[in-house]
């Protein structure tokens, strides 16, 4: 370490320190008026030009007091403000390793690149993984495995009191809306999806004119701004609503209580961002910011929220309706559920969005110390149906970090019914993780309202590179899957993916992680007791705890001790009865979830 570092007391080593160090705080200055007056002097007008403009520069810097920086060290100091501006490029394409996920891997981007391309995504000379390392799953190949000659995996989603059931892929666009991403961007990404035949999630941001235009199946999500159906005062208009709804391209309708990049806060569009295209879209006035509130008006209990989505499913003819969230506060979540007993009415399907951010921009602190990671607040959004004895009844879909075969099998496995991708399909369009989505000046057009920049994003093309990247990633499942000895993800279950532990124990993530019984939480006998403390924290008419319930809980069971029922089939059998089109029963995780039947031509 230099000794200016170390030494309290340093002596000089020459006998003029302070004019030294003027001297060269100035060079650069002074080497741009010698080359202005050397120009001067030659009568060569480059060096004029070039002289003059840095003098000039190194003016201002000595003269303007708002960075210290740029006074102290006049055109030398613009060096650090543009490293510092082409850092995250410099980082990415110089010094950044193969599997460092900032946040996404360059294996995992070109990955997608790959695939969307049509072109090998195949690698050689082994895996560039440590197998031996903590955290390393893989799936446990069987040796009776099989190609599988169906690749298109489907599920349908849509309970009880739902008219329009949607048929839909496994692996879909996750939400992000117009002004968000660009039209051009939208359009190639509906496009896509019509040509792949999957579902296209609008984001928060309304319909635009740009999803309707290929006709891609539509996901219409609902924020707390209610974009696309709202009266003057920014409140839900419900006869708006149903207009749009009916719309056969509308096949579900999904109310976002949450989103993983900011959860528990709103959004702002700032004015500057907004043109006339946006306010046409989301019914919002120009020349003023979008805000999208915290929290919504429609309703304010768990209770409410049911009666909600109720109205919702018979404004839209009985199209499927669910909601979205990042878990925060557990009890919330089981309030919810709880008011779903109540009333015996059921979302068609919950989407559940991870911590791990997405496309919306954030403050650092949302992003790093906000919210429930994905994997997590999807096991417990699972346990809790699960022990309230109705996930049968709702299907669960998973965003997060999701862009390769291996990480839709992974979550399918744990009881997911599908998986959305947000950033993986704007890769597929040509995202290059600049970073910059908030600034309005991506560099590929594909997270900016500048007309010019969106421009450079060519619509059939990046359409084709969408659906290819669907396509190819389901193809990848399907090995996966076949691998495995199974005919369709659904039939995945924890026991076939090993973990490695810290110590180099191997775990099966069936042993892993916890999976609730049945009905546990019906009786407060869930083997893991946290889940029944949240539970009778949890009340249908509110969303604040119910403290002294907890506390009665505890006073109560402090010295009872609790007798659970442990006993599963954890073993291959689980898939003795299976039959085209028949129920997986007594499966770990316990989802009893349709197979589809699998017709061969």
């Amino acid at each position: 370490m230099p000794k200016s570092r170390t030494n309290l007391n340093p002596e000089p080593d020459h006998n003029s320190p302070y004019l030294t160090g003027v001297l060269l705080r100035y060079s650069t200055f002074g080497a741009a008026i010698l080359l202005f007056l050397a120009g001067l002097l030659l009568l060569n007008w480059w060096l004029i030009i070039i002289g003059g403009i840095a003098v000039g520069l190194g003016i201002y810097d000595v003269l303007q007091s708002k960075h210290s920086i740029l006074s102290n060290y006049p055109i030398a100091g613009h060096i650090r403000y543009i490293l510092e501006d082409f850092r995250p490029e410099i980082r990415q394409y110089l010094l950044e390793d193969d599997k460092e996920q900032v946040p996404f891997s360059r294996q995992q981007r070109a990955l997608v690149y790959q695939r969307s391309k049509n072109v090998s995504d195949t690698n050689a000379f082994g895996t560039l993984d440590n197998l031996y390392a903590h955290g390393k799953e893989w799936f446990l190949q069987s040796a009776i495995s099989e190609p599988l000659v169906n690749k298109d995996f489907r599920i349908v989603v849509g309970g009880e009191l739902c008219k329009q059931p949607h048929d839909m892929s496994v692996f879909n666009i996750s939400a992000m809306s117009f002004g968000s991403l660009s039209a051009n961007a939208i359009m190639a990404l509906n496009q896509g999806a019509k040509m792949g035949g999957f579902t296209h999630d609008t984001g928060e941001g309304a319909i635009s004119p740009y999803h309707r235009k290929f006709g891609g199946d539509l996901i219409w999500e609902l924020g707390t701004g209610y974009f696309g159906c709202r009266d003057a005062q920014g409140n839900f208009d419900p006869q708006s609503f149903a207009e749009k709804a009916v719309d056969p391209q509308v096949k579900m309708i999904e109310i976002k209580l949450s989103q993983g990049a900011k959860p528990g806060q709103g959004g702002v569009l700032p004015a500057e961002k907004i043109t006339p295209e946006i306010a046409e879209t989301r019914e919002v006035p120009l020349g003023q910011d979008c805000v999208s509130p915290s929290s919504h008006s429609a309703f304010s209990t768990p209770l409410e929220l049911v009666t909600f989505w109720q109205q919702l499913r018979e404004l839209s003819g009985g199209k499927p309706v669910g909601f979205k969230l990042c878990i925060g506060q557990p009890w919330q979540f089981m309030a919810i559920v709880k008011a779903m007993l109540e009333t015996d009415n059921y979302p068609d399907f919950i989407v559940i969005d991870g911590a791990e951010g997405g496309t919306g921009a954030a403050p650092v602190e949302f992003m790093d110390n906000v919210g429930m990671p994905m994997v997590d607040g999807f096991l417990l959004v699972h346990n809790t149906l699960v022990g309230a004895g109705i996930r049968d009844k709702i299907k669960l879909g998973v965003s997060g970090k999701i862009v390769s075969g291996f990480d839709i099998a992974r979550l399918i496995a744990l009881g997911a019914d599908w998986c959305n991708s947000a950033r993986g399909f704007m890769f597929a369009v040509g995202c290059i993780q600049s970073r910059s989505c908030h600034t309005n000046t991506c560099p590929t057009g594909v997270a900016t309202q500048d007309p010019y920049r969106q421009k450079a994003l060519d619509v059939p093309s990046k359409a084709e590179r969408v659906a290819s990247y669907h396509k190819n990633t389901l193809k990848s499942l399907a090995s996966i899957v076949g691998a495995v000895g199974l005919q369709h993800p659904s039939q995945l279950q924890p026991y076939h993916i090993a973990r490695r532990l810290d110590d180099g124990q191997i775990k099966l993530l069936s042993k892993f992680f916890y999976f609730a019984d049945k009905g546990a939480l019906l009786s407060s006998s869930a083997r893991a007791d946290v889940f029944n403390q949240m539970w009778v924290m949890a009340r249908a008419d509110s969303f604040l705890a119910n403290n002294d319930a907890l506390i009665s809980y505890n006073k109560d069971s402090r010295d009872k001790g609790k007798e659970t029922s442990t006993s599963r089939d954890l073993g291959l059998g689980s898939f003795a009865n299976l039959n085209e089109g028949g129920r997986l029963i007594g499966n770990v995780n316990n989802t009893f979830r349709e197979i589809p039947s699998i017709e061969v031509d």
